[in-house]
């Protein structure tokens, strides 16, 4: 099979590979996947480039954990009915040395979720990281129904299916920051009631303005260590910040201002979310496909061949939405 890989860590160019590698085949308890889209996350890139070890737990690796396609075969146990289902996969990469940038995956059935019909392949290839991520966000701690959600990020990946999400979900406002007009608008576009331009404005201050003095009942924070000053003073006494990602791996906190306010916070990885909590966010997002209920935000479209691009467009930053390579 034609693949994408590395043996060390690095530049994308300097280290991402490809090649032919032999087809897997499922074992016991397996599926096998045919391949047409792979999704490109900020943590595919982080491990490739080495930000979290320069040491690789495998000596090769085929990078990406999201990727849509159809089963083609399956391992001992598993029925026989499964080959032909359209499919979208989770953790494929996640302490695992073959992922999704590749025309075939393994992994085990339950990690292939039934990809609604209506739902393109290239849409099943953020689901895993992005759509799971925003929803847990969202879900977690009693959900929002009936609050106030600020969504910092609201044009990324993550951000832009959380303003969705919390709607869905029943709040009964949505706020969102953006960087630029046309990020504004994505969100905008998402359903955010009000879009915050960080750069620009006051966020805290905007924040307040909105909701009489009170705050947000929670923030889904996209970058801790960038934003914990401004999103401790938008969030309301007895408030949640729940934190899916930062720029930096050591955040200083400001202690007053958060106990003052007995702020909780929620920290949160979507590849080590229990059985039960993906189950059930699993069942939503499928329910709210199968409805038509979501956008989906994806930036560009780029080959298996184009991988280093891809990368290089995750790593910079300017991708409003999500990542996707086409698998030959």
């Amino acid at each position: 099979m034609r693949a994408a890989f590395y043996e060390s860590t690095g530049p994308a160019r300097e280290v991402i590979q490809l090649g032919e590698l032999a087809t897997p085949e499922p074992g016991p308890g397996d599926v096998r996947v045919r391949l047409a889209c792979s999704g490109v996350n900020p943590s595919d890139v982080k491990s490739r480039a080495g930000l979290r070890s320069r040491e690789l737990p495998f000596p090769r690796i085929v990078p990406h954990s999201d990727g849509a396609g159809v089963i083609d075969r399956v391992g001992d146990g598993v029925p026989a009915a499964r080959v032909g289902e359209r499919v979208w996969v989770w953790n494929a990469a996640w302490k695992r040395a073959l992922g999704t940038a590749a025309q075939y995956v393994v992994l085990p059935a339950r990690q292939a979720v039934d990809l609604p019909a209506a739902v393109p392949f290239d849409v099943g290839a953020c689901l895993g990281i992005p759509a799971l991520t925003a929803l847990h966000a969202v879900r977690t701690d009693g959900g929002v129904a009936g609050r106030t959600v600020l969504v910092t990020g609201g044009a990324g990946a993550v951000g832009h299916y959380a303003i969705q999400m919390a709607k869905l979900a029943g709040a009964r406002q949505v706020i969102a920051t953006a960087s630029s007009g046309e990020k504004a608008a994505l969100a905008r576009q998402a359903g955010a009631d009000l879009v915050i331009d960080y750069r620009r404005e006051d966020v805290a201050a905007r924040v307040l303005e909105a909701t009489a003095g009170e705050g947000a009942d929670r923030v889904v924070e996209v970058d801790f260590a960038a934003n914990v000053g401004a999103s401790l003073a938008a969030v309301r006494a007895e408030g949640d910040i729940v934190v899916y990602g930062s720029g930096r791996p050591e955040i200083a906190v400001p202690f007053f201002p958060a106990i003052l306010k007995n702020v909780r916070v929620r920290f949160f990885i979507v590849y080590n979310l229990t059985a039960a909590d993906r189950a059930a966010a699993v069942g939503q997002l499928t329910e709210w496909l199968r409805d038509g209920r979501l956008q989906h935000n994806i930036a560009a479209r780029l080959s298996l061949d184009s991988i280093a691009d891809a990368h290089e467009l995750v790593e910079s930053g300017r991708a409003a939405g999500n990542v996707v390579l086409q698998i030959p």
